[in-house]
């Protein structure tokens, strides 16, 4: 990989650093930076109103190399079915946060007047998780392939 800033490439089983803002971490674009300094001139161009730099281990040559692999497997092979390409999306997924983080900061200030965490983030989206797998438990079991609003459990 190398900087998307300055293009230096980025050493095996380093440190780079991402953008926090969705869109500049999406497969399409995947902006990486050498250093704070890049990032930070990337942040001048693209005007961020709230945005930081995220630390990322770079991956190892091994697993460089596999994932390399793996891109040149995928693009041989047939596309897969939906239930295969939801079973593989659904791993991906498991750390993802699934809250708009800047809304539930904004209510919890509206509210209360108290600053919010940045970790509040994990544990809200790991709760939205739970409560969809059950949603999900409560459609499949009902016979259904779309869930509905009375799948999801209330709110204790």
């Amino acid at each position: 990989m190398n900087c998307s800033a300055c293009r230096v490439e980025l050493p095996y089983d380093g440190v780079h650093w991402e953008c926090s803002v969705s869109t500049c971490n999406r497969n399409r674009t995947r902006l990486v930076f050498c250093c704070v300094g890049c990032w930070d001139s990337h942040v001048a161009i693209l005007r961020h109103r709230e945005s930081w730099a995220v630390e990322v281990q770079t991956p190892s040559r091994a697993k460089a190399a596999a994932e390399v692999e793996v891109l040149r497997r995928s693009a041989d092979a047939p596309a897969p079915t939906r239930a295969a390409a939801a079973s593989a999306s659904a791993s991906a997924s498991d750390d993802e946060v699934l809250v708009v983080v800047s809304k539930v900061k904004s209510y919890i200030r509206e509210r209360s007047g108290m600053s919010t965490s940045d970790s509040v983030a994990a544990a809200l989206s790991e709760h939205v998780r739970r409560g969809c797998d059950a949603a999900i438990r409560a459609a499949g079991a009902a016979g259904r392939k779309t869930v509905l609003d009375r799948d999801v459990p209330p709110a204790r």
